[in-house]
């Protein structure tokens, strides 16, 4: 494998923690019940609007998603300076030998705001997160974009996530992927998709090689 993509929440980002703690600030604006952190990593799954209807066990329109976005996303950066890269993430990335870049479904000026308070900036040869104001969409296409961007066969690149939607989308391009057991999502359901499983970024980096 020549290039290797990340992805950020939940990943390179250490914030499992905030986001749990932000997705029950806002589903205590419908009502909703609290969540734990083993429940987030047992349910989640994108879209997310299809999370929040499992969680509410009742639908959810596009106007009410608008506001549980909103109410996820400012409880999220009241204290998104508080979260800290994975532990060995550094470390992880100065194992790989070829190239590197950053796709994540946060929001994308945030997102570069981030990557450089992170001091990651110059280890990366593009970052790209999601465009537009409403989050919560499937990766696939988002990765097919980044890198024909990058100018990159699929086939040469290997994606690192912590979700089942990271390992979908990488297989919907044509794309390898090792998926990282220390995120948002219950070790068994990654096993399920037959990809790669890891339990450190590191192994992650060993595995992607």
């Amino acid at each position: 494998m020549k290039h290797l993509v990340w992805d950020w929440n939940g990943t390179l980002l250490d914030d499992l923690k905030l986001v749990v703690d932000a997705t029950n600030v806002c589903l205590a604006t419908v009502g909703g019940p609290v969540i734990t952190a083993d429940e987030h990593r047992r349910d989640f799954r994108r879209p997310i609007l299809d999370y929040y209807a499992h969680v509410l066990e009742r639908p959810v329109d596009q106007v009410e998603f608008q506001l549980l976005d909103d109410a996820f996303h400012n409880a999220y950066r009241q204290r998104m300076a508080e979260v800290r890269l994975a532990p060995d993430a550094l470390e992880a990335m100065a194992k790989w030998p070829g190239s590197q870049s950053l796709l994540s479904m946060f929001f994308h000026d945030e997102l570069l705001v981030e990557v450089e308070r992170h001091g990651l900036t110059a280890r990366l040869v593009r970052v790209d997160g999601l465009p537009g104001t409403v989050g919560g969409h499937r990766k696939a296409e988002f990765l097919e974009r980044h890198l024909r961007a990058l100018e990159l066969d699929p086939a040469d690149t290997v994606l690192i996530g912590d979700s089942v939607d990271d390992g979908d989308a990488a297989r919907a391009v044509g794309a390898s992927a090792v998926l990282y057991a220390g995120g948002f999502t219950e070790t068994a359901l990654l096993r399920a998709t037959g990809l790669p499983v890891a339990y450190s970024l590191l192994e992650a980096i060993d595995l992607a090689l």
